[in-house]
């Protein structure tokens, strides 16, 4: 009698648990359509599209969905897809290596009858001040007293930076002329060099309209010409200046205004960041005593090179994965996600074109979660560009899959918080998304994506209206 009791006391406890996880369930899909119904219909969205995702974070039941099979798109959300893909495929333990050597030979007087030249495999992070390892000066510090060590005391040659690996500086086909003279539209190369970006600082004057005039760069380039047409704003109006380039250019615009009560240092894209690493490595080295007879060069350079002979100076490996990968989404940088989408490409192929890697990575998460190709409709593996198609569906599955792996507490750290949620975000003009993970005050975990497309009014305001939605998963 009492096995039958306890049998029949564990019954009821599941039956009660079952019913009670049902009734949960049943009362935060009603909660979440509710909250999404009113979102909707909200003016702003009068001429949008909006498309919400929503998976139980333990099971990965869907718990809510709509228009989850529209491709949106995705600006910064799509770092998320270029992450997973480099952690689950790369590894978190994954480096990037630049090497420097010498060719020819070294006399008994240190004179380097060659060039000294730097390699690169895309490293993101190679003189960035990111990380202590990275830091400009104590990478060119290093590599300078290489040199020294190696008793090379003057340079019958030059210094070489070899970005052919990628083919030269790199723009991902679908980022727009505003974006791409600015820091966060720099170009990919297999030689980056301090984010591919420099910085300069304005003084305002105390006239509005009249012209802010630059005081200082943050390097010496010489080599640019900066045609300044920077106007003083109100105080208040903050960083409103846009810098106008191309890879390659040596004339950069900078137009727009800058706040009389501003003080921040505006970051530029550097056109040719293999040849700044030249000219840096090559000053510094001059610093030194040790001059190179000939300017310093690019890869265009290394066909009349001869490397039968050289020699290893230094092999720089970059930091791991998942070191990279917390910056990556904790800053949004456009550059890593570039980078590491080639990285992907060049493992997997030999091949270095951003469209390899973003073909790739379709055909992963087809074979991983069969995510068709046009649930993943993407171009480059940042998110700037507005050519970019995703749905909500293949990136919460993707989300969802990142919880299995042993990669997961990396990528969760990586996640920024916003509205005590981490989730990584993203906008672009007429888009913004949330997509990520969030465990209820009840113990209930979810894993969500939420893309807006084509809105109306403020992206401030949007963001608010986003959040309170996002709410309900709390």
């Amino acid at each position: 009698m009492k096995k039958i009791a306890l049998y029949s006391i564990t019954l009821s406890t599941y039956a009660f648990t079952a019913v009670t996880s049902s009734l949960f369930a049943q009362n935060i899909r009603t909660g979440i359509q509710e909250a999404f119904n009113q979102f909707q219909n909200q003016e702003s969205l009068k001429n949008a599209i909006s498309s919400l995702t929503v998976f139980d974070g333990k099971t990965g039941q869907t718990i809510f969905a709509a228009n989850e099979n529209i491709g949106l798109a995705t600006a910064s959300t799509m770092k998320v897809i270029t992450a997973a893909t480099a952690l689950d495929f790369l590894g978190k333990s994954y480096q990037f290596k630049t090497t420097l050597y010498y060719t020819g030979s070294i006399d008994e007087n240190g004179v380097l009858n060659g060039n000294i030249i730097v390699s690169g495999t895309g490293d993101p992070t190679l003189g960035s001040d990111r990380y202590p390892e990275t830091n400009a000066a104590i990478v060119l510090n290093k590599w300078i007293t290489a040199i020294q060590n190696a008793g090379i005391r003057s340079i019958n040659g030059a210094v070489i930076a070899d970005d052919r690996l990628y083919n030269g500086n790199q723009i991902p086909g679908g980022w727009i002329w505003t974006d791409m003279g600015n820091y966060y539209g720099a170009g990919i190369s297999s030689l980056n060099w301090r984010e591919n970006a420099f910085g300069i600082n304005f003084s305002p004057s105390n006239k509005v309209g009249a012209k802010a005039e630059i005081i200082q760069d943050t390097t010496r380039a010489p080599y640019l010409n900066i045609i300044n047409e920077t106007t003083t704003g109100k105080a208040g109006t903050g960083d409103n200046v846009y810098a106008y380039a191309a890879p390659y250019s040596t004339k950069i615009f900078v137009r727009g205004s800058y706040g009389q009560d501003l003080k921040k240092t505006i970051e530029l894209a550097s056109p040719d960041p293999a040849y700044d690493l030249a000219f840096q490595l090559n000053e510094g080295l001059n610093k030194q005593g040790i001059v190179a007879i000939q300017p310093p060069a690019t890869g265009a350079k290394m066909d009349s090179i001869d490397v039968s002979q050289k020699q290893t100076l230094d092999v720089h490996l970059s930091p791991t994965m998942d070191k990279i990968v917390y910056w990556f989404n904790q800053k949004s940088i456009n550059l890593y996600g570039e980078a590491l989408l080639k990285a992907i490409a060049y493992t997997t192929a030999g091949k270095t074109g951003t469209d390899d890697g973003a073909n790739y990575i379709q055909k992963y998460w087809n074979a991983k979660l069969g995510i068709k190709p046009g649930e993943i409709n993407s171009v480059d593996g940042s998110g700037l560009s507005p050519q970019n198609r995703v749905t909500t569906l293949a990136m919460n599955k993707i989300m969802q899959y990142a919880q299995k792996q042993n990669w997961y507490p990396v990528f969760y750290e990586s996640l920024p918080t916003y509205n005590e949620m981490k989730m990584k975000s993203g906008t672009i003009a007429g888009a913004l998304g949330y997509t990520g993970v969030h465990t209820a005050k009840n113990g209930q975990s979810f894993t969500y994506t939420l893309l807006v497309n084509n809105y109306s009014g403020s992206g401030a305001n949007m963001r608010r209206q986003m959040f309170k939605l996002l709410d309900v998963l709390k």
